[in-house]
């Protein structure tokens, strides 16, 4: 009878055990949002409500806990009313524009996961390119990954699949679309005190505009005390990489794979396009950021879950 009774108090005292709390999760909010968070503290937010235009990515926190994105052109907020922090879309869609306010919308559909760990926490959804009249041309599936670095910086991964389900995509030649950052104001050039360089030495818009690079960096102010930044990496498996990157000094960057030439979503072959944001302290050195590309480089593409 001794033994049953440590033994029934021994399982009592093992389930009773709390299980591990994860450093990053992923926290589904109201109003269609997911926030990525370390330990509490937010590292960005997806939102994803039917009402908008396109799912976007709000804030982009910096180490100093200020967002280091923003939405809207700092002194045009009509015209660049698209300029949605961090955005995919595409200026030409089998002749769609979903890039502007006035053209295709790019509606959520669902949430296919949520995964929490210590190391990253990330959210996958599906999404569906409308044209005005509501008709599907294209399907998505996206993956936003927080991952954790040392010194309170990270990276924020965008792994994006696009599917052609009833006949090939064509994608226009253009240099809007597909991945948009725009700045925080004071991380301008014109506007703050910040500056862009690229990979290949290149600085500010006269030297970065339309160039391809590996790799483009905005920083700048973002307190009074604080510098940070953002460093847009594209992989070396991406459509016409090194990517043609398109910026300006007001405090906007984004890469166009399309800037040199058109691509095409074949039916029943899904197009990959990989990016990742390296936030980070400082006026962050050139080997620094170097060494982050080259692991970002070497990392291999995850499948998405089965469809069902």
């Amino acid at each position: 009878m001794k033994t049953f009774l440590f033994l029934v108090a021994a399982i009592a005292l093992h389930a009773a055990e709390p299980k591990p709390v994860p450093a990053m999760q992923a926290i589904p909010l109201p109003h269609d949002e997911v926030s990525l968070q370390h330990n509490g503290a937010e590292l960005c937010r997806l939102h994803f409500s039917k009402d908008q235009r396109r799912p976007f990515i709000f804030p982009v926190n910096g180490p100093s806990g200020r967002s280091l994105t923003r939405m809207g052109h700092p002194r045009d907020p009509v015209t660049h009313s698209h300029h949605n922090s961090v955005w995919f879309s595409h200026e030409s869609v089998a002749g769609v524009n979903f890039w502007g306010d006035q053209g295709g919308t790019i509606q959520h559909v669902r949430v296919l996961r949520l995964e929490d760990s210590d190391a990253e926490a990330f959210v996958e959804t599906e999404n569906a390119w409308l044209d005005k009249a509501g008709v599907a041309v294209m399907h998505d599936r996206r993956r936003i990954t927080a991952r954790t670095l040392p010194n309170d910086e990270w990276l924020l991964l965008l792994d994006l699949e696009l599917d052609a389900r009833t006949a090939d995509v064509p994608l226009g030649q253009t240099a809007f679309g597909f991945l948009g950052v725009r700045m925080a104001k004071t991380i301008g050039v014109t506007d703050g005190g910040g500056r862009i360089r690229n990979s290949e030495g290149g600085e500010d818009e006269e030297g970065c505009f339309r160039k391809p690079a590996r790799w483009m960096d905005y920083s700048g102010p973002i307190t009074t005390e604080a510098l940070e930044g953002i460093t847009l990496l594209d992989h070396p498996q991406n459509p016409a990489h090194p990517v043609t990157f398109h910026c300006r000094n007001d405090g906007w960057m984004g890469a166009a794979p399309t800037f040199s030439a058109p691509l095409v979503v074949k039916k029943g072959e899904p197009l990959r396009l990989r990016y990742a944001l390296f936030i980070h302290l400082g006026w962050v050195p050139r080997e620094k950021v170097e060494e982050h590309w080259k692991e970002f480089a070497a990392s291999p593409w995850k499948d998405f879950p089965a469809k069902k």
